[in-house]
């Protein structure tokens, strides 16, 4: 495994980060309130920084959603990217590819995703030609208020793309911890098409559910990364600064242990990630990866930004300090796709699940040698039983 970015992928994050100092800044945030940085995404999209992570890959846009979640820039970037750009390019038809792709690329269409897909949640009637029709509700998704597109599982997890303006779409605001433009998700008879087109061009089903879902995870544990380093950040800002007793707050032995735990969660959020989407740009099964990827930001992120708040002492409990931020999306991104807990569980069912199936695989394999040795047996029996039995002649008496 070699985690070096590429030039591609340090040139993508620098301008990345660049834009996202220079306009999400903390006076601006607060001034958004819970309203989408319409002005930063098109800077964003005018960089062509979304459509760049069909070159950089999901690690590229890794090392991008970390500098968002530094400054907890408020535009729709992870979704728009993991459940339009990324998804499509990698499982919709040619002509959805060619369809959807260039307006993602720009901006002018927005994708979000109705995940996990849960059972009973959504149901699917389908219809000829690739289409179907979706009823069902998701009680959050992020970034709806945003979406052109809503990529949504249904109960067998097929992948459905919906417009957020047709027929039988409901989207209601939902305040979530962090301030996401989220919603609730009604569908009630909505038209869809399924991803892939029919036939499916290519993987379909679990497959491609999968790996959006896969995906999915490991870009939002890159924002967990992203958010725990700004906290991290304004705390040793903070405690190098502030005096107690006429010494700096950073010299007390309690804050440099905090400091030195958060620094080392923050890295084991950064490095299973960066390992989750290696494996995936690579083209190997990062499944497990990410989970664990996604358990580590779940549970290490709680952590880190619980310790920026403390380290802040009494200024961290005020909403209006940036570090209070910090804290409502690593809040946020902690429940996002799943607890930890939740995690951890799926975690154990499918290294479970590929044990046995790797035993299944070894076992068909042993099958497979015994019966071609006992064939190479039998014909070397045959060919020995030939060549020791010889033909009889009739012979002709001579007078």
């Amino acid at each position: 495994m070699d985690f070096t970015p590429t030039e591609e992928q340090r040139a993508a994050a620098g301008l990345a980060a660049e834009i996202f100092t220079d306009l999400s800044t903390p006076e601006r945030l607060a001034a958004l309130g819970t309203s989408t940085d319409t002005e930063l995404w098109k800077a964003l999209c005018a960089a062509g920084l979304p459509g760049a992570v069909e070159e950089t890959g999901l690690l590229g846009l890794v090392l991008m959603l970390e500098e968002q979640g530094r400054t907890t820039a408020q535009v729709p970037f992870a979704v728009s990217c993991v459940y339009g750009l990324l998804a499509i390019g990698a499982h919709g038809s040619a002509e959805q590819r060619a369809r959807l792709l260039p307006v993602l690329r720009d901006g002018a269409a927005v994708a979000t995703g109705a995940f996990p897909a849960r059972p009973g949640g959504v149901r699917a009637e389908r219809r000829a030609a690739g289409e179907g029709r979706l009823t069902g509700t998701v009680r959050v998704v992020p970034w709806l208020g945003d979406a052109t597109h809503v990529l949504v599982p249904d109960a067998h997890e097929t992948l459905w793309l919906v417009r957020t303006d047709g027929a039988g779409v409901g989207r209601d605001p939902v305040r979530t911890t962090a301030p996401w433009s989220a919603g609730r998700l009604t569908l009630d008879g909505a038209p869809a098409e399924r991803l892939g087109g029919t036939p499916v061009e290519r993987l379909s089903g679990h497959a491609a559910y999968a790996d959006t879902l896969a995906t999915a995870r490991t870009a939002f544990a890159a924002l967990q990364a992203g958010v725990c380093a700004g906290s991290l950040a304004r705390a040793v800002a903070h405690t190098t600064t502030r005096e107690q007793f006429g010494r700096p707050l950073s010299t007390n032995q309690g804050v440099l242990l905090r400091a030195a735990d958060a620094y080392m969660d923050t890295e084991a959020i950064r490095l299973t990630t960066y390992e989750a989407a290696w494996r995936r740009d690579a083209g190997l099964d990062a499944r497990s990866h990410a989970l664990t990827a996604a358990w580590w930001a779940s549970e290490a992120g709680t952590r880190v930004v619980h310790t920026g708040q403390h380290l802040h002492g009494g200024i961290g409990a005020d909403i209006d300090h940036p570090v209070h931020r910090h804290f409502l999306w690593g809040r946020q991104l902690d429940a996002y796709l799943g607890s930890g807990a939740q995690v951890l569980e799926e975690l154990g069912q499918l290294l479970t699940t590929n044990k046995q199936e790797n035993r299944d695989r070894q076992e068909n394999r042993d099958r497979q040698e015994n019966r071609d040795r006992q064939e190479n047996r039998d014909r070397h029996e045959n060919r020995d039983l030939g060549k020791n039995s010889h033909p009889r002649k009739n012979r002709e008496e001579t007078p």
